[in-house]
């Protein structure tokens, strides 16, 4: 028992019976598939509901205790653990409740809890109030579901056209109600249930809260007692009830009675139609295919006993409560015994079918056709129930056709009767008593019943026979056009009835039989058949021009008489000026009046439907019927008849051709006064008619009709030249007068039917919307045009909609009466209640919207237009107006008041469609926004009214999308259509509002703080902690519904742009900063949004697949943001969910519906117990999306034109495009029409006119191609922006995604499938190129990750060398995406090249997987034999470059062709990744192929002269603020390809031949040293532009690199590049001096030093210069000068690296930069051990050359043996030592003996740290954290980076750090014994030549000072090689005997034994490790063996 206790929170009588009705609805009514079954289930589950229909679970004693206890025992809820307390004050709610329904206490209580819960959804009211909603809603959706499953029955009305397996569901169901009683009940219930009953119960109980809340409680119960009397209806229309049954609701309709105007009120008319239905047996006669089934279920042709009691029941005498409804039911009855007499079955029911005519007598003496006119067709709800029409036009019929003796009895009855009047009228005396109207009522019902035709059924056909054949296009008809088929008795009996009452028609009937006609004539056929018989009826009489004798029913008769009215009254027309204004001097009879009244209305009736019937009367030269009526408007007839001439003239004034004349001719009859007569004192016409009679009578029949007819004029058109030459031509007067005496006026006038009021105003305010509507603002409007009239200058009228534009843009009478209108229609819709008038107020509300919302739309062209004319008109922009204070509440609140009607949507959707078109105009002002939120939200109360209304638009289930071009005709489609224009406006104002800054109208509407800061919003579930619901909550709940289901979101296929929007909304909330904190998290945790929909990608809707794909951008866009914010807020499972859902290939195991789960729970284990637990892969979902994207675009084929110029319609077109609101460029269609049209019009000549037709086709075909290439462009741009969104989702999935996440060997199978995919799609022969730079850029960022992947799993050191290949990824998957991007390459063509500049950094990546890491050097290689190193089995690495460089040469030529053509010229980032892509393959070229294609195909040759170009931009980046930096990079690029190819011997060879060395010499830029510290002061502050010098050096440092490389290359050739190489330098050579001069040395000079030291020692040889022999001898002695200086200067600079000094220079660079020191410290020992080996390299070199034996050698180093610094390391330096020689004396022997020491020194030094190093690489995973830690300092930028990093990481950045370590000490260790070699020979050569072969001289016999004497040694001789034989004696004679003693002490005591040990160390730890040869022991030997030489 406490089990069935607990509370369902969902409330039993409301949550699961809503379920019900909305399954009931998706299978029956929306047709859902596969929803059989869910019926079924939920059919089973409440059938208890249905028998028990409206009854409610009883109250009970232990329930009450359970209530009473739940607040300190507290109560178990259903799907909640535990129990739960409730307050004391819901259980008191509860108890009133369970009283006031007489309902159980549980009940109550859940009926409170899902009030609580549904609250937010009906803001404003309590628990309790909505609670009361709840219990009646429940009880609708019962009656409903009811109604709707009887419906679907099969039967003999209507069919729905549903499945057979639902069909026998719900008869088998509805079946088995209705045996148990169904009829009973729900007659009983309808007695029971009163509104009035239930409101006093309510009222005790204070059940009852505002106006809106009775008004639903109200609608819900009636709408109960509808919708049960529907069914009953709805039951009978399909079968028939049980005699029982049929008596119980004939014993029901006794006791009825009629509402307060004698109607029968909508649940009683369902009623009396279900006994109609009962008895109808007229299906009879209709031969359908199951008309044998339907008769054997007709219990009136089998079931005697049935027919006798029904017969009996209605042939009891006991009159009824409303007689007129006995009467009904017995015709009924009467006229279905008449049809059972007729069948062969009625034959054994004679004794009931003889009473027919008895019973049609007790009907008509019972007033049967009165009661049918007043009492059914005056329901409100009759006309709109096609089943109660046709069942009633069956009875009229019937009549008609089944009782022929009884319509003629009523005829001669009334013939009778009309003898008595006529006579009683002659002799004054008493009408008779025993008058009966029957005929008359007939009349009178049938035109009253035919008048209406809300289906357009055109029933009233049937009484029309035609007489001939119409073979006519226009009208099909029933039997038209068909000569041979005789019509159907039954009409030929109709149409004999219509004829017949016509002849010598009484003149008492004459009313009611134009009444009659007047019903019948409604509708197109009908109107003809009409038209026809009041032709044919006076046609007789044509020649008789008083042809009165005619019938008096035609149109000759009519238009006689009319004819003879106006000339009669034309001759008292009043003159104007008498004082007394006469009425009725000899005037028109009410009799007549009457009479004109009826005819004038069904010639308007006919007129309206029949265009043929308007133009034939119309041009009748005899009847001018709109001359006569005009005539008669002069004159004085009663206005009613006036009103009647006027609606009349509007019906003609439909065709455009008459309109026409017909303003003429309004203007010339002055019905309107237009024109004073000069001394008229007063005026006349329609105004005074308006002023003085109309205003005394209070009603105004004139003054609506004149409105009418303009307003028809109007739309037919607008003549601009209207009273021409009396008055200032044009419509203004017509228009003030609507304006001044009809419009403003109107809310002061009194009126005598209330509703009138409002009618005058709609008309008026119709005429302004339809003006201003095809109003469009022109530069002519704005100049002031001047008349000539009657000898004076006047001034023009503007057109009509000029003018109510400027009153719209002040602040006008006419501006404040809309609004106070407005105001006013809001304060009416609040009161919920019904008011006459309600509809036309509604409707002039409307018109004043549409008015404001044109206003608006328009101004801004308006206002343009009005600025550039410099007119002086003053006008306001309708947003500020809007924002002035209202008179009547005396506050600015009128666009409050326009958002007001929102909160009417669901009664009123257009005012609600239109204010919210008005919003959205308004909100794209910024600043309004900033004072619509102050309005807003400055009244709590109005403020959460506006709140709901927006949230209540935007929630509406009845929206739906439609497209534009659908009819209206149905109202509830139309309507349907335009609540969801309003959700379409409302989204697009917040999606403008959001994009302006806070506060603004879409954070207030959404929930967001506007007080506070936007960010510190917290969003809640409406109803948690107060929160009204919002627009946020409405938009999440439309997108939501549907995804917990396998179909998806709902909305997404429903109303495709209305789910694009709403996902843009989300987008932007998400993606702005402020919202963005707030909406993730509130999505994330209390929606779950982004899984539960991602989850259903792609959304794929082949209708509207623009729409499909922006819903996915927005949503792609909105989970890239997701999966950046959750991966920085280290939210790992958020983001390890939404990955696994993109990128998974194992199917998931999505979450099903209840009701979907049992049949896939036992297929799944089925099949998986078949297929042994083998999982299939599934596509991954970011594929799929990729899929749904269709690449293909259909263009629109070409214009053919006949008439037009292409190249000028083209113009046109592109003229009349404009950017939408997606920001999309369209062409605007109505403007381009409108342009056209113009065109054509403006043609002249005959010729144009027999033209038209053609050019008017051939427009059409235009704007067709157009509206295609819009469409076009907008399929395309969705496409751009679904791939744009798919990109950025794939990079956030890759980029910003924690890496562990996804394992490296899933990633690169994702990349895989990701490139390969996109490739194929792109490359498709289809594909359109709009799409491809997106695919590119994705492609570039893919292969890149690929890349990254692939090295980091290397090293990691997994995979590497797998059997399937490189890494995770296998070999031949890597070949098909290199193939695949060198496709999309080529397949780009000549142009797309920055597309290309994707694709060639992707390539470059691609080729970076094979580029082999940096790897340690161990200094071992030595140990191996080069056959070893041969016969080494090829690494992975260069298996898979040689492999790429197969595939990249199967492509040939053109693949070159296409990367050189982009490298010479393009654009600046294509160029440099095109020469990079060069380099790279010429780098893995072994073959040298396309080294060779470069070189012949002459692109080399231009790279090189591109050079010269290059030098002028150059030269502007040494200024000191640049204008670009891109020259640099291009220049940077293409040094950087002519060093790749100056590698190869061949290419360097060709370079020469281009002349590169002779171009580089033309270049001025290396002059342009800029000055260092000058620019010091000019640094960039943010470190990105790099310094001038630094700039300079980037210029320098790749020609100097390119130079070396050459000079290696060309070892052959040595001299033809060495000899060039001079050149340069001696061109540049001051250049070149200054900087080997420098004063300071950092990193920069260093570099540079050691670069042109390096070509120095290569190039400046004396030898150099003979191999070009042609040089004059002038020109040899210049280039000596050169060489010699830059052979000192060389030397000069050894002394600045040696020793303390080098030490002082790393110091002072650590200070510098403290940041960067250990790598740059490291750079910079090798850039000075780089320097002093090039240096000594230089010596030997010239050693060498000048002899090879030492005493012909030529002297470099003076022979001192001194050591250049003090040795206790203080700061001296070689200028302590030189003191004013330092560059010209020649540096002593005692240099290069201190730097053998030093480099000694340094080698053990570098050795020490190279094995340290290498001994950490090896025990790497052994490392302390610290060491790591500081291993990875230096690579890490910014403070705490190394903390962020993960371990693995780490060590691999530790790793890294070493390897960079380790071959800097190789470099370092290689230059040092260099550098010991090269010193020890040049000491050996000069020591040999010192000590051996040169004689001293003595000083005193010298006469030169030492200063000379030292100068002229070294400058003169040093290159003796030119003069050797006269030098060399002067050389020897200057070295005296002492200098030697001294050299040779000094040496002998620097070259010591430790050093010699030392040397001996060096070469067994080192040299012999690299070669085989000792060379440094066999110098150390002779070194030692000449110092040690006894003296000579």
């Amino acid at each position: 028992m406490a089990a069935q206790m607990a509370v369902n929170s969902g409330a039993s009588l409301w949550g699961p019976l809503k379920e019900l009705w909305e399954t009931v609805d998706g299978a029956v009514l929306k047709k859902q598939p596969d929803s059989v079954h869910l019926l079924d289930l939920q059919l089973k589950k409440h059938k208890p509901h249905f028998l028990s229909l409206f009854k409610n679970p009883p109250k009970s004693a232990e329930q009450r205790e359970k209530v009473r206890k739940a607040s300190t025992e507290g109560i178990a809820i259903q799907g909640q653990q535990g129990s739960r307390l409730l307050p004391e004050q819901l259980l008191s709610e509860a108890f009133i409740l369970s009283d006031l329904f007489d309902i159980g206490e549980l009940a109550a209580l859940e009926l409170l809890l899902a009030g609580e819960q549904q609250q937010p959804y009906f803001p404003g009211l309590t628990r309790g109030l909505v609670a009361v909603l709840l219990y009646w809603d429940g009880k609708l959706c019962v009656a409903r579901s009811l109604q709707t499953l009887i419906q679907s029955r099969h039967g003999k009305t209507f069919t729905l056209d549903l499945s057979e397996e639902l069909v026998a569901l719900t008869t088998r169901f509805t079946d088995e109600l209705m045996t148990q009683g169904l009829t009973k009940r729900i007659l009983t219930l309808v007695s029971e249930i009163n509104v009035t009953r239930e409101f006093e119960r309510l009222q005790k109980e204070r059940g009852l809260g505002n106006e809106k809340h009775r008004k639903e409680v109200s609608d819900l119960i009636n709408e109960c007692r509808q919708v049960l009397a529907d069914s009953l209806f709805s039951w009978t229309c399909q079968s028939p009830l049980t005699k029982d049954d049929t008596l119980a609701l004939i014993g029901h309709l006794e006791t009825v009675t009629a509402q307060a105007d004698g109607s029968l009120g909508g649940v009683n008319l369902a009623l009396v139609m279900s006994l109609l239905y009962c008895l109808d047996v007229s299906f009879v006669e209709q031969g359908t295919e199951d008309r044998e089934d339907l008769l054997h279920a007709l219990p009136l042709l089998t079931d005697k006993q049935y027919v006798a009691a029904v017969h009996n029941r209605l042939m009891d005498g006991q009159p009824w409560k409303l007689p007129g409804l006995q009467a009904v039911c017995r015709l009924a009855w009467a006229l279905s015994l008449r049809v059972l007499s007729q069948l062969p079955q009625g034959s054994a029911l004679v004794e009931f079918t003889e009473a027919d005519e008895a019973l049609a007598d007790q009907a008509l003496l019972g007033d049967v056709f009165l009661f049918m006119k007043e009492g059914m067709l005056g329901c409100e709800s009759f006309s709109q129930e096609e089943f109660y029409i046709r069942r009633l036009h069956s009875l009229i019929t019937d009549f008609l056709a089944l009782m022929p003796m009884k319509v003629k009895q009523l005829r001669n009855r009334a013939d009778e009767d009309a003898r008595l009047v006529h006579m009683s009228l002659q002799m004054d005396s008493e009408l008779p008593s025993s008058l009966r109207k029957d005929l008359d009522h007939l009349m009178n019902l049938i035109g009253e019943f035919y008048n209406k035709d809300f289906f357009g059924l055109e029933l009233g056909l049937e009484f029309w026979c035609p007489t001939e054949s119409l073979q006519h296009t226009s009208l099909q008809g029933s039997y038209l056009g068909m000569a041979l088929q005789r019509p159907p008795h039954k009409q030929v009996v109709l149409s004999k009835f219509v004829r017949q009452m016509g002849d010598l028609l009484p003149s008492t009937l004459y009313i009611s039989y134009l009444h009659m006609l007047k019903g019948l004539a409604n509708g197109p056929q009908c109107a003809h058949y009409c038209f026809s018989l009041l032709k044919t009826n006076g046609a007789t009489h044509g020649d008789n021009i008083q042809g009165v004798s005619g019938s008096p029913v035609s149109w000759e008769h009519f238009f006689h008489s009319l004819m003879l009215y106006h000339e009669n009254l034309r001759r008292d027309l009043p003159n104007p000026d008498a004082a007394h204004y006469r009425h009725h001097l000899r005037g028109i009879t009410q009799r007549e009046l009457e009479g004109l009244t009826s005819f004038l209305q069904l010639l308007t009736t006919i007129i309206t439907w029949s265009e043929n019937a308007r133009l034939a009367l119309c041009e009748h030269p005899q009847w001018t019927p709109v001359i006569v009526m005009l005539g008669l408007l002069q004159c004085s007839v009663p206005p009613v008849l006036k009103a009647e001439l006027l609606h009349c003239l509007a019906a003609f004034g439909k065709s455009p051709e008459i309109a026409a004349s017909l303003w003429q001719s309004l203007e010339y009859t002055q019905i309107l006064q237009t024109v004073r007569a000069p001394g008229q004192r007063q005026a006349a016409g329609i105004e005074v008619e308006l002023n003085e009679i109309e205003s005394s009578c209070e009603e105004y029949p004139l003054a609506r009709g004149f409105c009418h007819l303009i307003s028809t004029l109007v739309e037919s058109s607008l003549p601009i030249n209207l009273g021409a030459g009396l008055r200032v031509p044009g419509f203004q007067p017509y228009l003030n007068f609507m304006r001044d005496s009809v419009f403003l006026p109107f809310p002061t006038r009194a009126y005598r039917r209330p509703a009138e009021k409002w009618e005058v105003a709609d008309s008026a305010l119709e005429v302004f919307h339809k003006l201003l509507r095809d109003y469009e603002p022109q530069p002519s409007d704005f100049v002031q045009e001047m008349l000539e009239l009657q000898g004076e200058q006047v001034p023009a009228y503007k057109p009509p909609g000029h003018s109510i534009m400027f009153h719209l843009l002040n602040d006008s009478p006419m501006l404040a009466l809309c609004l106070s209108l407005l105001e006013e229609g809001v304060r009416q819709l609040d009161t919920y209640a019904p008011f006459p008038g309600k509809k036309q107020l509604e409707s002039a509300v409307l018109h004043c919207l549409c008015l404001l919302d044109l206003a608006l739309q328009k101004e801004v062209v308006f206002m343009d237009l009005l600025r550039e004319s410099q007119a002086s008109l003053l006008v306001s922009p309708l947003e500020q107006l809007l924002q002035g204070v209202s008179p009547q509440t005396r506050r600015a609140d009128h666009i409050v008041t326009i958002a007001r009607f929102l909160y009417h949507g669901v009664s009123n959707p257009e005012a609600a469609f239109q204010s919210a078109n008005i919003l959205r105009r308004i909100a794209n002002y910024p600043n309004i926004q900033l004072r619509l939120v102050g309005d807003f939200t400055h009244d709590q109360t109005v403020s959460d009214k506006l709140m709901a209304g927006f949230v209540q638009c935007l929630d509406n289930e009845e929206a739906e999308e439609g497209t534009e071009n659908e009819d209206d005709s149905d109202q509830q489609k139309k309507m349907a259509r335009i609540r969801h224009k309003t959700q379409i406006h409302i989204l697009n104002l917040l999606i403008t509002s959001l994009e302006l800054k806070a506060p603004n109208l879409a954070l207030y509407l959404l929930g967001y703080e506007v007080k506070k800061p936007v960010s510190s919003t917290n969003l809640q579930d409406p109803g948690v902690l107060g929160c009204p619901r919002s627009c946020l909550h409405a938009i999440l709940s439309l997108l939501q519904r549907g995804t917990e289901k396998r179909t998806g979101p709902v909305l997404t296929k429903q109303a495709p742009h209305l789910a694009e929007l709403c996902y843009q909304v989300i987008y932007q909330l998400c993606a702005c900063p402020d919202t963005s904190g707030p909406t993730m998290r509130y999505l994330r945790t209390s929606q779950d949004f982004l899984f539960s929909h991602l989850q259903h990608l792609p959304f794929i809707l082949p209708s509207n697949q623009i729409a499909a794909l922006s819903q996915m951008s927005w949503l792609m866009k909105t989970a890239a943001i997701e999966l950046r914010v959750t991966s920085l807020n280290r939210q790992r499972s958020h983001t390890q969910r939404l990955v696994s859902l993109l990128l998974d290939d194992q199917p998931h195991t999505q979450h099903t519906a209840d009701g979907e789960s049992g049949m896939e729970e036992e297929t799944r284990s089925v099949s998986g117990f078949l297929h042994f637990d083998t999982v299939s892969k599934v596509r991954r979902k970011l594929l799929s999306v990729l899929d749904a994207i269709n690449f293909s675009q259909e263009m629109p084929e070409l214009l053919q034109l006949d008439f037009f110029e292409r190249a000028q319609i083209e113009q046109v077109i592109s003229n009349c495009e404009h950017v939408n609101e997606q920001g999309h460029t369209v062409c605007n269609v109505k403007l381009l029409h409108r342009v056209l049209v113009a065109e054509v019009n403006a043609l002249q000549g005959m010729a144009a006119i027999g033209q038209r037709p053609m050019l008017m086709e051939e427009v059409n075909s235009i704007l067709h191609h157009v509206v295609e290439r819009n469409c076009v462009r907008r399929s395309l741009s969705a496409k751009r922006h679904a791939l744009q969104s798919w990109r950025s989702l794939v990079e956030t999935l890759l980029t910003a995604c924690p890496a562990d996440l996804i394992p490296a060997d899933d990633r690169q199978l994702i990349i895989r499938d990701l490139l390969l995919d996109l490739h194929d799609k792109v490359l498709s022969d289809d594909a359109a190129g709009e799409l491809m730079p997106i695919v590119a850029g994705a492609v570039f960022t893919l292969t890149a990750h690929l890349s990254q992947s692939v090295l980091s799993e290397q090293q990691q050191g997994v995979g590497l060398e797998t059997s399937s290949g490189f890494a995770s990824i296998a070999n031949s998957a890597l070949h098909l995406i290199l193939r695949k991007l060198l496709d999309f390459i080529l397949s780009t063509g000549g142009g797309y090249q920055r597309l290309r500049a994707h694709l060639y950094g992707s390539l470059l990546y691609y080729l970076q997987i094979a580029q082999k890491p940096e790897e340690p050097d161990t200094l071992q290689t030595a140990g191996k034999a080069m056959w070893e190193r041969l016969t080494a089995p090829e690494d992975g690495f260069s298996k898979l470059q040689r492999e790429n460089l197969a595939i990249i040469e199967s492509y040939g030529t053109s693949l070159i062709e296409v990367v050189c053509r982009d490298a010479c010229d393009g654009h600046e980032i294509s160029r440099m990744l095109a020469l990079a892509v060069l380099d790279r393959i010429l780098s893995i070229d072994r073959q040298n192929q396309w080294l060779v294609y470069v070189c012949n195909s002459g692109y080399l040759r231009s790279l090189v002269e591109s050079l010269r170009h290059d030098d002028v931009a150059l030269q502007t980046l040494l200024t000191p603020q640049p204008p670009l930096l891109k020259p640099l990079y291009i220049y940077e690029s293409k040094m950087a390809l002519m060093t790749r190819v100056a590698k190869t011997g061949q290419g360097a060879v060709e370079l020469l031949r281009c002349g590169l060395v002779s171009q580089l010499m033309e270049c001025q830029v290396f002059d342009m040293v800029p000055d260092s510290d000058a620019h010091r002061m000019m640094r960039d502050a943010s470190g990105f532009i790099p310094s001038p010098m630094d700039r300079y050096r980037q210029i320098l440092l790749p020609t100097l690199r390119l130079f070396q490389v050459i000079l290696t290359s060309t070892t052959m050739d040595h001299q033809q590049g060495a000899t060039q190489v001079l050149q340069w330098l001696i061109v540049h050579a001051d250049t070149i001096q200054s900087l080997l001069r420098c004063h300071e040395l950092s990193m920069g000079t260093l570099q540079e030093l050691s670069l042109l030291t390096g070509i120095i020692s290569k190039t400046a040889l004396p030898g150099a210069l003979e191999v070009s022999g042609e040089v004059n001898s002038a020109a040899l002695m210049e280039f000596q000068g050169h060489i010699n200086r830059f052979q000192r200067l060389c030397l000069s600079l050894l002394g600045c690296l040696v020793g303390s000094e080098r030490e002082r220079l790393l110091k002072q660079a650590e200070i510098s930069a403290p940041g960067e020191s250990a790598e740059r410290r490291e750079d910079m020992e090798v850039a000075m051990q780089q320097v002093c080996a090039n240096i000594m390299e230089y010596c030997q070199a010239l050693l060498l050359q000048s002899s090879t034996q030492a005493q012909f050698s030529i002297c470099l180093f003076s022979p001192s043996g001194s050591e250049p610094a003090g040795r206790d390391g203080g700061r001296t330096d070689l200028s302590s030592t030189l003191p004013s020689l330092a560059y010209s004396r020649a540096p002593g022997l005692g240099l290069v003996l201190y730097l053998l020491k030093s480099s000694a020194a340094d080698f053990f030094r570098f050795h020490q740290s190279h094995r340290q190093s290498l001994s950490k690489l090896q025990s790497l995973d052994q490392l302390p954290p610290e060491e790591l830690k500081e291993l990875c300092q230096g690579l890490v930028s910014g403070p705490g980076g190394v903390e962020k990093i993960s371990s693995v990481q780490r060590s691999l950045l530790a790793k890294r750090r070493l390897v960079q370590l380790i071959n800097n000490r190789a470099k370092l260790l290689a230059l040092c014994s260099y550098v010991i070699e090269t010193c020890l020979f040049v000491l050996w050569r000069h020591l040999e030549y010192y000590l051996l072969h040169c004689t001293p001289t003595d000083p005193k016999d010298s006469l030169l000072t030492g200063a000379s004497l030292s100068r002229s040694r070294f400058t003169d001789d040093s290159f003796g090689g030119l003069q050797l034989s006269g030098s060399r004696g002067l050389s020897l004679s200057r070295v005296s005997q002492q200098d030697l003693d001294l050299l040779k002490s000094d040496m002998a005591a620097g070259f010591g034994e430790a050093l010699q040990r030392k040397l001996l160390e060096v070469e067994g730890l080192y040299s012999q490790v690299r070669s085989r040869y000792t060379f440094i022991q066999a110098l150390v030997r002779r070194i030692r063996g000449l110092l040690r030489q006894p003296k000579t």
